[in-house]
């Protein structure tokens, strides 16, 4: 789930418009103390097991929406889906899928947004070992969305589940390990990030 200001953005990743555990976002709006459904949203081109709306994030008038088993780059390889809203109606923007995807990175399994800028979870990503974990963060340029930079743990291991969760504030990012070793066997870490320029 997540909300900013009066509205409000829910995933349901098992839902199946798009076939068995395709997944669907739902947004709410409030007016006064009351809530209405203003509307359902879909991948454009979801399928069966993508599990769209696994992860979703809002800020003012974008969703990010994360389908961590969609299958562009490989089996269960991931994507975010951006949505825009004007007015009262929402429409797909784009598709992110990260540069270097592979079969199993879980790409979209965590997201956020700040504004211009998005942060995904890739907590299956092995460039430092066997689901090591990576997190992306994308950048919009009018309508467009273009990857910025890939970010890893300095000390990154096999098996640390880094990307599981993500934060973004500004230039700020924040990234959860959950299986990292340092305190004991999984017992976990975050990480914190900032951005200079680029």
């Amino acid at each position: 789930v997540s909300l900013s200001g009066d509205t409000a953005l829910i995933g349901a990743a098992d839902d199946d418009d798009n076939g068995a555990d395709s997944g669907s976002a739902y947004v709410f709006t409030r007016t006064g103390t009351t809530w209405t459904q203003q509307t359902k949203l879909l991948a454009s081109d979801g399928s069966i097991n993508d599990f769209f709306g696994g992860s979703v994030s809002l800020s003012a008038d974008t969703a990010l929406i994360g389908a961590f088993c969609d299958d562009d780059h490989g089996a269960q390889s991931g994507s975010a889906y951006v949505f825009t809203r004007h007015g009262t109606i929402w429409s797909q923007q784009q598709k992110l899928l990260a540069l270097d995807g592979a079969a199993f990175d879980y790409f979209g399994w965590s997201v956020s947004l700040s504004g211009d800028t998005a942060l995904i979870g890739a907590d299956g990503d092995t460039d430092n070992g066997t689901s090591s974990g990576s997190a992306y963060v994308f950048i919009r340029t009018g309508t467009t969305w273009a990857q910025q930079a890939k970010l890893l743990a300095s000390d990154g291991a096999a098996d640390d589940s880094f990307g599981w969760s993500v934060s973004l504030s500004g230039d700020t990012a924040l990234i959860g390990a959950p299986y990292d070793n340092d305190n004991g066997d999984a017992s976990g870490s975050a990480y914190v990030f900032i951005r200079t320029g680029t």
